[in-house]
């Protein structure tokens, strides 16, 4: 079926001129057609155009469409691929964490693209301004829909859709690899059989042959690494010297670069010829790689090829391999779910990982699946040749993996309350019987209901435990059959906290805690229950730490790369997962200053700002307020604090001469001190505040505060001898506050004035006047 024939108005936003037998066989369930659909295919099959053809029917009646991608890494890719649809005159546009939101850009996309946990975000807060754009997605394409198996990410993806489905009724089309209870997930979406796809491995373009090899195993995990290298180049080698191809996935981006410079050495001193060392267009064409150790590699036909290189090197390197002038290729999961980049042997060298949050993890059977998906190029090879290299005692479960695939399950229940609390802090749940009714729109529930009336039972019985345990948690309140959610169940929703986690910032609030306290309460978040302390990492914990606290390792491991994350002094044992956390940290702070902000005092919301400033830049407690100025870092906030100049008012005062003077470029100086502008300066008056009162008497005196730069929310507190008489809050540009002077007993009537910023970094500013009493 040739392309411009079927769809003529769309033929240039496709890359091929001709569908496969696959795409054919499904092209008039998705056109003819407005039903919901379901497809399960083998991994390079062709799905991607199943998903371009929902969008060209969706775009053809003026609709919206939205492709929810797996990871953000391709969110940035399907950008790039679909500028054949804005030279179509459609509009694309991705939406991820990483970039700052244009809901006005969002708002005209023709397609929007966007990671489950951005979808999530976005119809959690549908009814704001920002992110109304998702109420009116037509066509909503879910790749990768076997992404509900995930442990992690599985229930986001659940309950997303379900929401949206409910916000937004958008037709849906779940593309998967091949999954056996593909039937389940399309009774889920009430895709009707004629929509329903089950395409087996006959429709895969190249035979796939694969199997197990397992290593022996050793004592040490650094060794280890190399066993299992040295028997995936056994695997290689055989189809390198067949002019084949080998992509081998390991565990990390670092993992990457070392196994491709080991396999360089092993396999020149197995004399394997590869390589272009001599080939001078090629030699020319490597000199555009940022990455130095990758053009050295790549001369000699290996490279690798993870998340962290330019988007730049990352398209060479695939570029190549396609070409075949890359004959062995490291990578990472990421390159399995998004490129298509088949080779003739696929391998799997690390069946486990570390994570910073979870310790070391086994591959999901998804992420097994889908990299030896990637065997075999299509019109070069007949066949494909896919293995794992595991440790004996796994052999059996990657072979059962292999024979059998994986069932797709729900993972709904495991953090049933905080999904139950985030619909009803949302109010798509208004009393008991929508809960129930919110359950049978989930994945869980079908699931349930393919079992047996038993689980189904069971499952609505979890339902009322969770809803009656938010209740009793202070999350929800129910009067009879009413439920509504309270102030601690609609932040905890805001935040995406885990239940524990809020109760516990709850509780924090009103006690006036410390720096120190805030961290610890960081460190004991549910968030960290599953981090876990090395034991190469443990001298280093202490050194920071000194034996404080009564945390568990894993814990103390947050704790100590927070504390040394405030002077920018983490230790290198420390640095590879300090990053990760630091960036779950300074969530968590965020959602804990705005705890500190509802249920405790302004005071107390800017300490966790402050504290989240310093773990989020690396910087001590007298530069802190500096990184709110827009342009400095923690290095030149660090370098004017060096020299005195410690706050935005101290840089405004400075003025651009001063800044160049200590170091700055006259144009960066130009830029720091507008931008200081943009923040509170301010000045204090205290009128005609007495110095002296005759006891019994009184003054009505006023101080006005008045903020000579932009305005921001204000905590303002007057005392007198460390009682407080005046409190208020204000968006501060200019705000009189009463200070009555009463000659009483004391002597001396010491007189403080403090202003805070609870959305800011900067340190609470005091003033004080001492009034005598005769």
């Amino acid at each position: 079926m040739n392309v411009a024939e079927a769809v003529p108005e769309f033929a240039d936003a496709f890359a091929f001129e001709e569908f496969n037998r696959m795409q054919r066989e499904a092209l008039p369930a998705i056109m003819n057609r407005d039903e919901n659909v379901v497809a399960s295919a083998p991994t390079a099959s062709g799905k991607t155009a199943l998903a371009e053809l929902a969008i060209c029917k969706c775009l053809a009646a003026d609709g919206t469409s939205l492709f929810i991608a797996p990871l953000r890494a391709l969110t940035n890719e399907k950008e790039s691929e679909w500028e054949r649809f804005e030279d179509l005159g459609y509009s694309v546009y991705v939406v991820t964490g990483e970039r700052d939101l244009n809901p006005r850009r969002a708002e005209r996309a023709d397609i929007l693209v966007m990671t489950p946990e951005k979808v999530d975000s976005a119809t959690r807060k549908h009814d704001s301004p920002r992110y109304e754009f998702i109420t009116d997605v037509g066509c909503c394409v879910i790749d990768e829909v076997h992404l509900l198996d995930s442990e992690n990410r599985g229930s986001v993806l659940e309950v997303t859709i379900s929401r949206l489905r409910r916000l937004a009724a958008p037709r849906v089309v779940a593309l998967s690899a091949t999954m056996p209870n593909v039937n389940e997930v399309a009774d889920w979406l009430d895709a009707v059989p004629e929509t329903t796809f089950d395409f087996g491995q006959e429709y895969r373009p190249v035979d796939l042959e694969s199997g197990v090899r397992t290593y022996t195993h050793g004592e040490n995990a650094f060794a280890d690494k190399y066993r299992r290298l040295y028997r995936a180049l056994d695997l290689a080698e055989e189809h390198i010297r067949e002019d084949g191809q080998a992509l081998v996935f390991v565990a990390s981006r670092q993992d990457t670069v070392r196994a491709a410079e080991k396999a360089r050495d092993e396999l020149a001193s197995r004399d394997v010829p590869m390589g272009a060392r001599g080939d001078y267009d090629f030699h020319t064409e490597t000199q555009v790689l940022e990455n130095q150790t990758l053009r050295k590699s790549a001369l000699d036909g290996v490279a690798f090829h993870h998340a962290g290189l330019s988007k730049s090197d990352k398209d060479h390197v695939e570029q190549w391999f396609r070409e075949g002038k890359i004959q062995l290729l490291f990578s990472t999961s990421t390159l399995a779910w998004g490129v298509n980049l088949p080779a003739r042997c696929v391998v799997i060298r690390d069946t486990k990982y570390h994570d910073p949050l979870e310790g070391e993890v086994d591959m999901s059977p998804l992420d097994v699946l889908q990299m030896l998906g990637r065997a075999g190029r299509p019109g070069y090879d007949d066949a494909g040749y896919a293995y794992v290299v595991c440790d004996g005692s796994d052999a059996e479960k990657y072979r059962k993996l292999l024979r059998d695939g994986t069932e797709i399950n729900s993972h709904l229940t495991a953090d049933l309350d905080t999904h139950l609390n985030a619909e009803i802090a949302m109010g798509t749940i208004d009393d008991v019987p929508d809960v129930m009714e919110w359950l049978e729109t989930t994945f869980a529930f079908v699931r349930a209901r393919s079992a047996d009336e038993g689980a189904v039972a069971a499952l609505r019985e979890r339902v009322r435990e969770a809803l009656s345990t938010l209740d009793d948690r202070g999350f929800v309140a129910i009067e009879g059959d009413t439920v509504s959610a309270t102030p601690l169940g609609t932040l905890a929703s805001a935040y995406y906290l885990r239940l524990p986690t809020a109760h516990r910032f709850h509780d924090l609030a009103g006690t006036d805690p410390t720096t120190s306290a805030l961290l610890d309460a960081v460190a004991r978040s549910a968030e960290f229950d599953s981090v876990n302390a090395r034991r190469a990492e443990r001298d280093a914990i202490e050194s920071v730490l000194d034996g404080h606290g009564d945390l568990d390792p894993g814990r103390r491991k947050v704790l100590a790369i927070l504390a040394s994350s405030t002077r920018a002094a983490t230790p290198s044992e420390l640095q590879s997962d300090a990053w990760v956390i630091r960036q779950n940290a300074v969530r968590l702070l965020a959602a804990l200053r705005a705890f500190l902000d509802r249920f405790g005092s302004e005071w107390e919301a800017n300490r966790a700002r402050r504290a989240a400033a310093r773990v989020e830049n690396g910087v001590g407690e007298e530069s802190v307020a500096l990184t709110a100025i827009d342009g400095v870092g923690p290095g030149r906030a660090s370098k004017l604090a060096g020299e005195g100049i410690e706050t935005p008012a101290a840089v405004v005062e400075s003025g651009v001469e001063e800044l160049v003077a200590v170091g700055l470029t006259e144009g960066v100086a130009e830029r720091v001190v507008e931008s200081a502008h943009d923040l509170p300066v301010l000045s204090i008056d205290w009128g005609s505040f007495p110095e002296r009162i005759a006891r019994g008497e009184n003054e009505l005196c006023e101080v006005t505060i008045e903020n000579d730069g932009d305005g921001a929310r204000a905590g303002i507190r007057v005392s007198v001898n460390d009682t407080e008489m005046t409190a208020t809050s204000s968006f501060l540009g200019s705000e009189t506050v009463p200070a009555p002077v009463f000659g009483g007993e004391p002597d001396t009537l010491k007189f403080t004035v403090e202003i805070v910023f609870p959305d800011l970094p900067l340190a609470p500013i005091t003033e004080t006047r001492t009034v005598w009493v005769d």
